[in-house]
């Protein structure tokens, strides 16, 4: 199961990066995963925020809802054929 860090925990650990302090020593000294800071340290200094919601770009959250719309019409459609099968043996 994945580790969870507090909020302020994951900004002092961006301010330390943003401060020159190097990734390596970030990771020896806190043992976190050299990606994982980088991704703090990503959507942090671009949204202000570690959500990655927060970091989708309007095109992404386009696509998120049209997918989720296309699996929802595709049970949909799975429905009906069933019924309508199941009507024809009637």
């Amino acid at each position: 199961m994945a580790k969870r860090y507090e909020v302020d925990f994951k900004k002092q650990i961006v301010a330390l990066y943003n401060n020159g302090k190097p990734l390596a020593d970030i990771n020896r000294e806190y043992g976190i995963a050299k990606s994982t800071i980088k991704t703090w340290v990503e959507r942090y200094n671009d949204s202000g925020s570690f959500n990655i919601d927060d970091n989708r770009t309007e095109e992404e959250k386009e696509l998120i809802e049209l997918r989720k719309k296309v699996k929802q019409l595709e049970m949909e459609n799975d429905i009906l054929k069933q019924a309508a099968l199941i009507l024809g043996r009637k």
